[in-house]
């Protein structure tokens, strides 16, 4: 396999690892105040389309980011109420996000659907870019895949490095004590859910305006059922989430170039490795987790994950 080749393989796994990337560091952060959202694949949809939507309409990408992270986060707050201040199942209330998205998706962009909009451009990072291998493939990308790196190192930190993300894990794995320890354990997974909502409407945004500047119903093809399986993947942890996402990227532009090399390979067989793939990762971690669950060796997720908290009156 020539140098070409090997850049073009990476790079096209760091732009197809990107908004998966960033919709597990949106369910990373929920998921860690115990907070379950599966609807992850509508909010996609749905900053997908504002995203594209604002930025046709303005001519700004940058203010269809900001569409997109509004729409999802407003979504995601839909979310907060049912199983945060309702007490709903959190599983019935992903799938009504996931229902919800799609169809409005659907219907509100119906008339946008082949057309335009002006999109985020690929540009060198300076010297970096001129590292061999790494450089084009890392640092020759676009303004969204830049802030992708920052927002994955930025969430490492608010985990584990601050007292607002000792409040969230502590929630996430007890929140009965949390509570008594004075903590406003119902605002801080409300603001995790919503958090978690922004960052699935950037990955969705990414979708129609860089990854490529158009909107299509339904274009998420299942990224955001994908991102669910990185999230035990890379161990509720964001760092892991980068190169769980990059791996799944590498898997995608590995079925590119067996196609473009024109190998006697099926093309719906390579269409669905990426897919395969996650089947095979996701069965690896849960044989991992309960080896280390069985062990007792450490907890392999929050602790509380899923489950609905009401403070008792007495």
């Amino acid at each position: 396999m020539d140098t070409t080749m090997i850049v073009t393989i990476l790079s096209i796994a760091v732009r197809s690892g990107t908004p998966l990337m960033l919709a597990t560091q949106g369910g990373i952060v929920t998921e860690r105040s115990g907070v379950i959202n599966i609807g992850i694949e509508g909010m996609m949809l749905m900053g997908a389309l504002f995203g594209f939507m604002f930025a046709a309409i303005t001519g700004s990408p940058w203010l269809g980011v900001l569409a997109a992270c509004i729409a999802s986060t407003l979504l995601s707050l839909l979310h907060a109420l049912l199983v945060v201040g309702f007490g709903v199942n959190q599983i019935v209330s992903g799938l009504v996000l996931n229902f919800l998205g799609i169809g409005l998706s659907s219907v509100i962009g119906a008339r946008y659907v082949g057309q335009l909009a002006q999109g985020f451009r690929r540009f060198p990072l300076g010297p970096l870019a001129d590292i061999p291998y790494v450089g084009p493939a890392f640092f020759n990308q676009d303004a969204l895949v830049y802030l992708s790196y920052v927002i994955a190192a930025l969430m490492a930190v608010l985990i584990f490095r601050t007292r607002w993300g000792m409040s969230i894990r502590s929630i996430g794995d007890n929140p009965v004590a949390a509570d008594s320890a004075g903590l406003p354990v119902r605002a801080i997974r409300t603001a995790c859910v919503a958090l978690g909502g922004a960052l699935c409407g950037l990955a969705g945004a990414y979708l129609s305006l860089a990854f490529t500047t158009m909107w299509q119903p339904e274009m998420t093809a299942g990224r955001g059922w994908i991102a669910i399986a990185m999230i035990i993947f890379a161990q509720w942890h964001p760092l892991k989430a980068v190169y769980s996402a990059y791996l799944f990227g590498g898997i995608t532009a590995l079925q590119f170039a067996m196609q473009v090399r024109g190998a006697a390979i099926s093309p719906h067989f390579l269409q669905m490795l990426p897919y395969l793939f996650t089947i095979v990762v996701l069965s690896f971690a849960m044989l991992r987790a309960r080896g280390k669950s069985a062990s007792m060796e450490v907890s392999v997720g929050p602790a509380s994950l899923g489950r609905p908290y009401a403070r008792e009156r007495g």
